[in-house]
């Protein structure tokens, strides 16, 4: 993937850098190819990732469930896969290839 984004059928695939122990949560800009993502959780057995799901699941108008987390649950660097998004955050529609 070139790019931090891409469409996969209806499947919205993301490349994040997560930064734990943020102030906020929030998206911020686009590094290389991922999209940093700061979440408040603290890295301890996954919750930084649970919490960023949760987070993000709200952002994009889905649910948990419509988010699966294919690699980097442990780590800062990770791909999720998001079903159907209802809404698109700013920096990801004015990013996304055509």
């Amino acid at each position: 993937m070139d790019s931090f984004c891409s469409w996969d059928g209806d499947t919205l695939v993301l490349n994040i850098l997560g930064k734990p122990s943020a102030k906020q949560d929030a998206i911020g800009k686009v590094k290389g190819n991922q999209l940093k993502i700061s979440v408040t959780a603290s890295p301890v057995a996954g919750r930084a990732t649970d919490h960023m799901v949760r987070f993000l699941a709200d952002e994009f108008g889905v649910t948990v469930k419509a988010i699966e987390v294919v690699f980097g649950r442990f780590n800062v660097n990770k791909q999720i896969r998001i079903k159907s998004p209802n809404k698109l955050p700013p920096v990801i529609r004015n990013n996304l290839p055509q």
